[in-house]
């Protein structure tokens, strides 16, 4: 596994850029977000997401949340989004607020889960960039072993996964804290799924 340090609040864009190109080369990267540390990888590629699996040993029966650098790369990538979508999302990104909404076809099996995928823009520059490089979303799981504590430590990502990924962005320690809040924005009537770091009521204050 390669590993690059970077500065979190000004990432060097050669490091951005090699970050990119291996995640759309189908290898598996290890980011900062504005928790934890994430595994990124191209959810369009099922070579992908596959390797992504396979790194985690983690069940393929359940869903990747995706990250994406804003709310034009989430329509231009995953199809518009629907007035209420819309207006939590001028509203919560970027921040902790996931937004489930319909999967296209072109996601890679094992990303979406009946039909839906999870996606967020994060407070987070180096995850940002990332995915602004890329030209799309890309995946954001925890990275971590499958039933073992996620972490915002990098060192223990390269002990836990170095030799199972391919390059990692070190961007020191994240600043952990709750996790992201998880809506359903399928229909005209949202639905909380999982409490996070924004209360549902102030999320029910945004429509």
């Amino acid at each position: 596994m390669r590993r690059v340090v970077v500065d979190p609040g000004a990432p060097q864009r050669d490091a951005i850029e090699e970050a990119a190109k291996w995640i759309l080369a189908g290898r598996v990267v290890a980011i900062p977000t504005d928790t934890l540390y994430g595994l990124a990888v191209d959810p369009f590629s099922s070579v992908a997401v596959d390797a992504l699996f396979a790194a985690k040993n983690r069940p393929t029966e359940r869903a990747v949340p995706l990250i994406a650098s804003d709310r034009a790369q989430v329509e231009s990538s995953l199809g518009w989004l629907s007035p209420v979508a819309a207006r939590l999302a001028d509203r919560g990104w970027p921040g902790p607020l996931t937004l489930l909404v319909p999967a296209p076809r072109v996601l890679a099996a094992g990303v979406s889960s009946g039909g839906t995928v999870g996606v967020r823009v994060p407070m987070q520059d180096v995850a940002r960039a990332i995915a602004r490089v890329a030209g799309r979303p890309i995946t954001a799981t925890s990275a971590n072993l499958s039933g073992e504590p996620a972490t915002d430590d990098p060192d223990r990502v390269e002990a836990s996964l170095g030799a199972r990924i391919d390059f990692m962005i070190d961007a020191g320690r994240t600043p952990g804290g709750p996790p992201s809040t998880i809506v359903d924005v399928t229909s005209d009537v949202p639905r909380l799924v999982r409490a996070g770091a924004i209360a549902w009521d102030e999320i029910q204050r945004w429509l």
